[in-house]
């Protein structure tokens, strides 16, 4: 890898913190050697207090562009010179581009989820999507849906600080994307969630439920729930099945699709944003598969 970097190598990097875990970096480096880019992408364990003098700084090194991770993804969107009509609904970026020597943010999560079901052989668009959850994910989910044109987005959360953030972000859909149906409900209305799951094309859980150390637990307890024909979703990546997959696969969904590939997604949308090329996903998939 130190072979190919030259006096001419442009920066791309990720800034947040903690960082040192992040698989970001051996992704991009490798899709830059695989086009032949002259470009290096670096992590930097950066603090959101710092966050807006890191931006001068990259800006200053003229740098082709950044990911940022929590904690900074807020802090980055009131910084950047643009923003991207979705991560201003939002209010946060976890992409950034350098746009003739001015910041743009964009945020790619909820296009990462969009691009993995595609991948999956399913489409947003005229779908009915049943998300849970109103925390950065579901919300990009939500937002990215409305935009790709899902025909309704409901959403449930449980009654806590979270649930107003999922209303203010409806009637943020609902002014910019009206011909979207926006719905927000609280998870304590047992009867209208069944009724939401029994209607929904897709089904999306957005929360931490299911994750490690707590993988018993899901927001679907009825498995009868569960159809043929219903996509479920679920963010979680550790562990890589959890019980709401697990028991969707069960039950018969044909389609069950986990929260691994929305990483890989977000990470390719941000590539392009960034080069105008596609990432190599097979290649990745292949090098991965192989070390």
């Amino acid at each position: 890898m130190e072979a190919r970097i030259k006096g001419t190598t442009q920066l791309l990097c990720l800034i947040g913190t903690p960082v040192g875990h992040s698989g970001s970096p051996a992704m991009h480096n490798f899709a830059f050697a695989h086009h032949g880019l002259d470009y290096a992408y670096l992590a930097f364990d950066i603090t959101e207090e710092q966050a807006p003098e890191a931006m001068k700084a990259l800006k200053l090194l003229g740098a082709k562009g950044f990911n940022v991770t929590m904690p900074c993804k807020n802090i980055v969107a009131k910084n950047v010179d643009e923003i991207s009509p979705e991560a201003e609904i939002i209010g946060a970026c976890n992409t950034v581009v350098n746009e003739n020597g001015r910041w743009k943010g964009y945020i790619t999560d909820g296009t990462g989820f969009v691009l993995n079901l595609r991948d999956h052989g399913v489409d947003v668009k005229g779908k009915k999507i049943l998300v849970c959850g109103a925390g950065g994910a579901a919300t990009a989910i939500q937002v990215q849906c409305a935009f790709e044109g899902a025909e309704a987005v409901t959403i449930f959360n449980g009654n806590d600080p979270f649930l107003d953030r999922a209303r203010e972000t409806a009637a943020k859909l609902a002014e910019k994307k009206p011909e979207c149906k926006i719905e927000v409900h609280c998870l304590d209305e047992k009867e209208v969630f069944e009724t939401a799951v029994k209607e929904a094309d897709i089904f999306v859980n957005g929360t931490s439920v299911g994750m490690k150390p707590h993988e018993d637990g899901t927001l679907i307890t009825d498995s009868s729930l569960f159809r043929e024909d219903l996509v479920v979703c679920d963010v979680v990546y550790n562990p890589k099945e959890t019980r709401l997959m697990r028991e969707a696969k069960a039950a018969g969904c044909a389609k069950v699709i986990g929260g691994e590939g929305m990483l890989l997604w977000q990470g390719v949308a941000a590539f392009k944003l960034w080069t105008g090329k596609d990432f190599p996903v097979k290649e990745w998939k292949e090098y991965q598969g192989a070390n």
